[in-house]
């Protein structure tokens, strides 16, 4: 008979830690205060922190949501930041900054659903609401171009130029090229002031009148230029200025 086989030692799985419970209880209780109030009485950091909770499964959060703050000033200017700087502050890694930017983008496409295929003259206020989500927290400048048909109603949004903190290239060649690509009738000019202080520049008033005469020589017309500040716009048409 053969011999029986050497009885074996059963191998310990260890179970994974758990996370400590004043952590377990920080999340519970802030989701439920979201849940009770919304976001209106939450301070940047914890809704920042409400979002880790999703990407950073275990541990405390808090600390990485205050350097995010910190870094780039408030809510806004985080989820607006660009990816790659994102991903240098401490405890920020790939697949939390891309989950930022989720948010960023969901924001905008929810915004831009007010306005586009819509006659934007007479919904103007969702129309600064969204120039607000696109553009108010940017670090650099941005030139976007509103197309509009013979209605008045937005039948494309398109960045032409990127710039830097306080200039961006304007082209009134390839702005009417890309209008008559596109058969609008229309156009609503908009940028952005990372200074925060929307106030018109001498160059941005010069540009806009070139725009405009350029424009006016192919019957296309300009109903607004908007500068896009951190907590206000300004209105060229409003000003004045057009």
């Amino acid at each position: 008979m053969a011999p029986a086989p050497p009885a074996t030692t059963p191998i310990a799985v260890s179970a994974k830690p758990k996370q400590p419970s004043y952590i377990t209880g920080h999340r519970k209780r802030l989701r439920d205060r979201f849940r009770v109030g919304g976001a209106d009485p939450l301070p940047d950091y914890e809704l920042l922190e409400l979002l880790l909770f999703r990407s950073l499964k275990n541990g405390d959060v808090k600390p990485v949501a205050h350097r995010l703050i910190q870094t780039f000033g408030d809510f806004n200017r985080v989820i607006s930041a660009p990816i790659e700087r994102l991903k240098k502050v401490e405890g920020v890694g790939p697949e939390v900054a891309l989950d930022l930017k989720l948010v960023e983008a969901s924001a905008h496409r929810l915004s831009q659903g007010k306005v586009l295929r819509r006659p934007v003259l007479s919904s103007w206020g969702a129309l600064l609401d969204y120039c607000r989500v696109a553009m108010a927290h940017r670090e650099t400048e941005q030139f976007r171009i509103l197309f509009l048909d013979r209605k008045n109603v937005l039948i494309a949004d398109e960045m032409q130029a990127r710039g830097t903190v306080d200039h961006v290239p304007v082209y009134p060649r390839e702005v009417i090229k890309r209008a008559l690509d596109l058969n609008a009738s229309a156009l609503i000019l908009v940028h952005n002031h990372p200074s925060g202080d929307p106030t018109p520049s001498t160059a941005d008033i010069a540009m806009t009148e070139e725009v405009a005469r350029a424009c006016a020589a192919v019957g296309i017309t300009i109903h607004d230029h908007l500068i896009v500040g951190k907590s206000k716009e300004v209105s060229f048409k409003s000003e004045g200025y057009l």
